[in-house]
């Protein structure tokens, strides 16, 4: 079977998937092609192209949201408005801007609880990165946060919230999934619940 006849069985196989092709790798066995794929349902695709919040503006391309947070505003209640506008329920997320504020956690693991410091000072988002999932029927961000201070050093934590000073500019991921954190006892922390 051609490869390109392969690849159309598997598409008509799954109509109400948009595929997207990942990457294609030759193998030196009988000569096939690996080739890996990305499914994502079509509604997600029906979602506005641009769309706006209060604090926050967005362009959709593909099934990714290009995300700008206005200037002043509060980074974490700008994100979560945006994933409640738009009923993102999972996803990923990253980004990069300034803030003038910004308060991050530690956790430690021998009390189980977050210890929290806010920094006040002009400072790059030189890497946010985070998870959406639900925590008891509840949409919630996870990030974390590198930034860059005026002298070149860095700080990183969990991002409690930071407040923008300058550029926001964020991507947002949905999955096509279901994605649930219960309490693990154990380590005290809400972790990735497979099961739900």
């Amino acid at each position: 079977m051609r490869y390109a006849d392969a690849l159309n069985t598997f598409m008509e196989a799954a109509p109400s998937k948009t595929v997207f092709i990942v990457g294609t790798f030759p193998t030196r066995q009988n000569g096939w092609v690996l080739t890996i794929v990305r499914t994502v349902d079509r509604k997600i695709r029906k979602m506005k192209e641009f769309c706006k919040g209060a604090a926050w503006s967005a362009k959709k391309v593909g099934t990714t949201y290009v995300v700008s947070v206005a200037d002043g505003a509060s980074l974490v209640e700008a994100l979560a408005d945006f994933v409640d506008q738009l009923d993102v329920r999972a996803g990923h997320l990253s980004g990069i801007g300034a803030t003038d504020e910004v308060t991050l956690r530690f956790f430690d693991p021998q009390t189980k609880e977050y210890v929290s410091e806010t920094f006040r000072e002009q400072m790059e988002i030189s890497n946010l990165s985070g998870n959406i999932a639900e925590i008891e029927g509840n949409t919630v961000l996870h990030l974390h946060v590198t930034l860059g201070r005026n002298d070149y050093t860095a700080l990183a934590g969990h991002l409690l919230d930071a407040r923008i000073r300058g550029a926001g500019e964020f991507f947002v991921y949905p999955l096509e999934t279901k994605l649930v954190k219960t309490k693990d006892d154990d380590t005290g922390l809400h972790l990735f619940d497979f099961s739900k």
